[in-house]
């Protein structure tokens, strides 16, 4: 997609002096393991002494120079890929002044010379990512890290950079933060900020606060065993462990002070004297509270819902005991959800059959609509997976105490040694129903644009709220998706510094099955119409959902970076109309690369 002609520049790591200034102020030294018993019970704090690695760009030894273009080899609005012998970065010019930075997200890494440039910013061509072109900094998410920045120096007409070796290998920056002040001089039962959830809300508030210098007691507290980690993975790599999916490392929460209480449930809220009180009878005073609790796998209604091999995917240990069941046996998966056709498609090849019920006719009818859904089910269909439509389970039988068959209301009897159940989810609030928190009909927790709830000081994010959507003209939606959670986190955490940041981000998501992803960005709720560009018999293809005349979604498989770049339209505030431009011809520029759209030029 990008021509990249043999060329010459400079680049240099520099730390910005925001960053350096937190680094310097940083009062506190390694923090010791906590212990506090409650009913006799040890609870241990996850505060481990585990150096971190001091910061890679003051080490002059470890810096590599290298000339990559003349002046003239790129025009503005164009990225390239240089090489620098021992590592890549990415070059940019935009608006007559070259930027070099990292050429991989850190998040899972796509090369972002094939994403999407536009005032001021890259985005990831595969899950939307932002970052700050100057400076390096994420501003919209899925991920957790930055990328790094090289200095580039113009000399002769040639672009010249010195970049780190390590920041080249390794492609990601971790933003410097605060510490806590003294962990020594505070009740154990007391914080500043609690946060109940350790998702990618929770861990994303909790690393804002430090990055902006929050230096005061920061804990999160979690159901969980383990500390926090990639969720989606459950469903797309489901033999991961747990370690091997963990957003940070234990040493990064002693490094910042960050304390996480696993294998806690918080059974209540007492807004008016701000204590959470836990399961075990623990209480703890807070200051601010955010709320990031997730939502609840709904079950089964049927008999033999409680059986053994019967599974709701929650956990690492969850994912990874269907896959060794599953091995060369029967599955059964209930729900066609994103879940349950994740599982399904990671199953096929490894189980002996897999079946799939569903009550609606079409998989994703609701969200991709019924072509693209037919589409992806001929795509399951090939590969073994086997669809009972329009029915669902009635009951579940045994043999030795095991799950043996799961009976259809159709009638048909279908072989099953392992069942997962992906039927949908409610919001876990159930705790705060006498709490005075606002919570709509549904459970959602209701917040506004910078994510607070009725109550001060109290917070919500992720999952389990409902808030206004910029996009759709402030209308209250809930959207459970990964890179939402992120970023309700950082608007929470910036709100609670009284920044008065609200939300604006679009809405993106993706799925993979059978190696092949499906991109999102936006919000299709109540779409009438999709247009289709493409051929979705060879699942490449982009689908346009509207409402009325206004473009509110955009669905692709194998038509990078198409999404990023609707997405950018979108966040930039232009409406896409059909009436406008026809879509064929919309879609036609956004293959060619025009982003005429964000700048205001095209029609």
């Amino acid at each position: 997609f990008w021509v990249v002609p043999a060329v010459e520049v400079k680049i240099e790591v520099v730390i910005p002096e925001k960053e350096r200034s937190k680094e310097e102020m940083s009062p506190n030294g390694k923090a010791s393991p906590l212990i506090y018993k409650v009913n006799g019970t040890a609870r241990h704090y996850h505060l481990e002494e585990h150096p971190m690695a001091s910061n890679p760009y003051h080490n002059p030894k470890d810096m590599v120079e290298a000339s990559v273009c003349h002046v003239k080899d790129l025009e503005n609005g164009q990225m390239r890929e240089v090489d620098l012998g021992c590592g890549k970065a990415l070059l940019i010019k935009e608006s007559g002044e070259f930027h070099a930075v990292g050429h991989k997200c850190p998040h899972y890494g796509a090369p972002l010379v094939k994403g999407v440039l536009s005032k001021g910013r890259v985005r990831c061509p595969w899950h939307g990512a932002c970052f700050n072109i100057g400076t390096g900094d994420i501003e919209d998410f899925p991920g957790l890290d930055s990328l790094p920045r090289f200095q580039v120096k113009i000399e002769k007409e040639k672009v010249y950079i010195r970049a780190s070796k390590q920041a080249l290998q390794t492609q990601r920056r971790t933003k410097m933060m605060a510490k806590c002040i003294s962990l020594s001089n505070y009740n154990l039962s007391s914080t500043n900020v609690l946060i109940i959830g350790a998702g990618a809300a929770g861990l994303v508030c909790a690393e804002t606060l430090r990055q902006e210098g929050f230096s005061d007691r920061i804990v999160m507290c979690t159901m969980d065993r383990h500390l926090p980690y990639d969720r989606p993975k459950l469903s797309k790599s489901m033999d991961s462990h747990p370690e091997q999916i963990a957003l940070r490392p234990r040493e990064f929460f002693c490094t910042y002070d960050i304390e996480v209480l696993t294998e806690m449930q918080v059974a209540a809220v007492d807004v008016k004297s701000k204590i959470a009180v836990f399961k075990d009878g623990f209480k703890m005073e807070y200051n601010k509270l955010l709320i990031a609790t997730g939502n609840t796998p709904k079950t089964l209604s049927c008999k033999g819902k409680e059986m053994e091999n019967v599974f709701n995917i929650r956990t690492p240990e969850d994912a990874n005991r269907v896959v060794k069941l599953a091995t060369s046996k029967n599955v059964v998966i209930v729900g066609a959800s994103f879940l349950g056709m994740e599982v399904a498609a990671y199953l096929a090849d490894r189980a002996h059959s897999v079946s799939l019920v569903e009550l609606e006719h079409v998989p994703f009818k609701k969200f991709f609509g019924e072509k693209v859904g037919r589409a992806v089910m001929k795509m399951f269909e090939n590969n073994r997976v086997k669809f009972y439509m329009q029915t669902e389970v009635s009951e579940l039988r045994e043999q030795e105490g095991k799950l043996k068959e799961v009976v259809l209301k159709s009638g048909k009897v279908l072989r099953a040694d392992v069942c997962v159940v992906g039927v949908g989810a409610v919001p876990a609030t159930g705790f705060l129903k006498q709490s005075g928190i606002n919570i709509d009909s549904k459970g959602f927790i209701v917040v506004n644009k910078m994510m607070q709830t009725n109550i001060p000081g109290v917070f919500a994010a992720g999952d389990a709220v409902t808030f206004p959507l910029a996009l759709r003209n402030n209308k209250k939606v809930n959207v459970p998706h990964w890179q939402m959670a992120h970023m309700h986190g950082r608007i929470a955490a910036l709100n609670m510094l009284a920044h008065g940041t609200e939300i604006s981000t679009v809405p993106y998501l993706w799925t993979a099955m059978f190696g092949k992803s499906i991109r999102y960005a936006g919000h299709g709720e109540g779409f009438d119409d999709v247009v289709i560009q493409g051929d979705l018999d060879e699942l490449k293809f982009v689908a346009f959902y509207t409402k009325s005349d206004e473009v509110v979604a955009v669905a692709s498989m194998n038509y990078d970076p198409i999404v990023s770049k609707v997405a950018e339209v979108l966040a930039a505030g232009r409406a896409i109309r059909k009436r406008d431009k026809p879509l064929t011809v919309l879609f036609l520029s956004f293959r060619t690369g025009d982003m005429s759209w964000l700048t205001g030029k095209g029609s």
